[in-house]
């Protein structure tokens, strides 16, 4: 037990991301705008935790998705007061858009697998360009408002405990294993919530 303190001391600014990323999704999956503000400050603290791992690409994610955290949580308020609902509407993808979401994951991949191989020391540029590309399309879903974020986000958490337990970022592990069992909830959730099929 001794152990397990002392690690969670020294390694505690991605204990605390973890505990925000826990916090964030729940607050997700209720919809609440506050996940944003959240999602802003875990995000601060896992640029530091992917630079010192090596993790580039999700480093390097953790800045836009700052962008589209402070767009989405501007996007669900403002979009929240204008139409006077208690919640802004979830939508599903049309066949085209969803083809087009896919495309445009393969074409993050490939930049980022490329800028890695070539730019970078990463020892995991697979894992790291396939989880951060899907991640973009995710981020940007989720700040949409769109059903199948949670799909994305699905996969990438499923393969980032994978990743983060080979890079012993155990708190990360736990935290994405805990999040990939949330993230179906939350699509099952918002599933129930859709304005249409």
């Amino acid at each position: 037990m001794t152990q397990i303190i002392n690690w969670l001391i020294t390694n505690w600014v991605e204990t605390i991301a973890a505990f925000l990323g826990l916090l964030g999704i729940f607050l997700q999956i209720k919809q609440n705008a506050w996940y944003w503000f959240t999602a802003i400050i875990m995000v601060l603290l896992y640029i530091y935790v992917f630079y010192v791992s090596g993790f580039y690409a999700d480093m390097a994610f953790q800045f836009y998705y700052l962008v589209v955290g402070i767009y989405g949580w501007i996007h669900w308020v403002r979009t929240k007061n204008i139409a006077k609902e208690e919640k802004l509407q979830v939508f599903k993808l049309s066949k085209l858009h969803n083809l087009f979401a896919l495309l445009a994951s393969a074409v993050f991949f490939g930049i980022i697998y490329f800028i890695l191989v070539n730019f970078t020391d990463s020892q995991i540029p697979v894992g790291d360009a396939f989880t951060t590309a899907l991640s973009i399309t995710a981020t940007w879903l989720l700040a949409r408002k769109i059903l199948e974020n949670w799909l994305y986000w699905i996969v990438v958490d499923l393969v980032s405990t994978i990743l983060y337990v080979y890079k012993s970022l155990y708190p990360s592990a736990i935290l994405f294993s805990v999040l990939t069992v949330l993230a179906v909830v939350g699509y099952l959730k918002w599933r129930k919530a859709l304005v249409y099929e």
